[in-house]
């Protein structure tokens, strides 16, 4: 009886796509607000990584630390900017600021974003460079840099033990303090969609949960595979304590996501509502490419696999390097898919819960395929930027002894 309702259901469904109130005739949410909570949760994922060796002294991760930082400050000044470009009009983000709205999850999110960048992450940094910043800025040929560089000391040229002491006392408290910030910064962006009880698809308490989760695993991704590409570009040999234990991270952070998202799905089809046949037509039918097949096939399943054999038994460390890197890419393109399957998949059925919507990515515009790629890329470009400036590598990037 049910085989032939749902038989019936799908075929009625076949036949009844585009929008059924006048105000679903497009999708609100396009590509730019699934590229705004993946950027949000590399910042994330990378500051928690980082906060393993400042806060919980995981020294093995000590070639990765400096490297965290800047990558979570290159994608964090360009996490705000798909939501910019998606408003159409910028100059109304400011308002936010000089209209407080405690009740608005996502104005409350500018202070939280302003007060993780001014007061924690930019400060952590400044305090950790700050013995290489005065020593550039008195050695460093190249005058315009230089120039930078005098600046950045802030006329603040001590660098005796008992003032590198203080940073450091500094600078962890800022870590700590910071830590719960990040936190904060990406899962209220799962609260977001969590809060909104119109859709079901969205309306579940774990989706802040799932959201940081997966966040975790794409920072710690990103930066393994940026740290790697960084000592092959260089020449360099790479850590393999710093990268397996990197890699324990991230396998535990993606194991919890997906379990997650698992637990979701079936508390979702063991409640069977009155939703549950739509978002099953639409898993089956426009989101089984990418939820099925990308994200939890190739996204998380291969990652954890390939992850769990270099735990279970002593590779070669070549091996180990190709299934790092492999698990990486996976995970990053994955995660990426899930940010998708939420934003625009959750905007897919009705809701009258009688139809499917349509989105058709367009090529240019504001909101298109280049725009969004041109935005994607950004962070990388600002990475390296950083990069050039205040490098993380050589000996003060693998020395972090205690101030006497």
């Amino acid at each position: 009886m049910h085989a032939s309702y749902m038989e019936t259901l799908r075929e009625a469904m076949s036949m009844v796509s585009g929008y059924i109130y006048p105000n679903e005739l497009e999708l609100q949410w396009s590509v730019l607000i699934v590229l705004y909570p993946y950027i949000t949760g590399l910042v994330a994922g990378a500051f928690i990584l980082a906060s393993l060796e400042r806060v919980f002294n995981v020294t093995a991760v000590k070639p990765t630390y400096r490297l965290s930082l800047l990558m979570a400050l290159a994608f964090l000044l360009i996490a705000p900017l798909p939501l910019q470009v998606h408003l159409g009009q910028p100059q109304r983000a400011f308002e936010i600021f000089m209209t407080p709205n405690t009740s608005s999850a996502m104005a409350m999110f500018g202070f939280v974003y302003v007060w993780y960048l001014m007061a924690v992450l930019l400060v952590e940094i400044w305090l950790d460079y700050r013995r290489e910043i005065v020593a550039w800025s008195k050695s460093e040929p190249f005058w315009p840099k230089r120039l930078f560089y005098k600046l950045l000391t802030f006329g603040v040229d001590n660098v005796s033990p008992r003032s590198l002491a203080i940073d450091d006392k500094v600078g962890r408290a800022l870590t700590v303090i910071g830590l719960p910030s990040a936190v904060l910064l990406h899962g209220y962006v799962g609260f977001i969609f969590g809060s909104i009880k119109a859709n079901p698809w969205w309306s579940t308490p774990l989706m802040p949960v799932i959201f940081l989760f997966s966040a975790m695993a794409s920072g710690i991704a990103g930066v393994l595979l940026v740290y790697m590409f960084l000592c092959w570009a260089r020449d360099e040999h790479i850590e393999m304590p710093c990268i397996d234990t990197v890699a324990k991270f991230f396998l535990t952070a993606l194991i919890v996501a997906f379990t997650l998202e698992m637990l979701e799905t079936l508390q979702t089809a063991y409640e069977a509502e009155e939703h549950f046949d739509i978002i099953s037509l639409l898993v089956e039918g426009k989101l089984y490419f990418s939820m099925i097949f990308v994200q939890m096939f190739m996204g998380s399943l291969i990652p954890m696999f390939l992850l769990g054999l270099c735990q279970l038994f002593e590779l070669p460390e070549k091996v180990r390097k190709v299934f790092y890197s492999a698990s990486a890419i996976l995970s990053l393109i994955g995660i990426l898919a899930m940010r998708w399957n939420v934003v625009v998949g959750g905007q897919f059925f009705s809701k009258s819960l009688r139809g499917f919507t349509t989105y058709k990515m367009e090529l240019a515009g504001r909101e298109g395929l280049v725009s969004a790629l041109v935005l994607g890329f950004m962070p990388l470009v600002v990475l390296a930027l950083l990069l050039y400036l205040l490098p993380p590598w050589g000996e003060s990037a693998h020395r972090r002894k205690e101030p006497a």
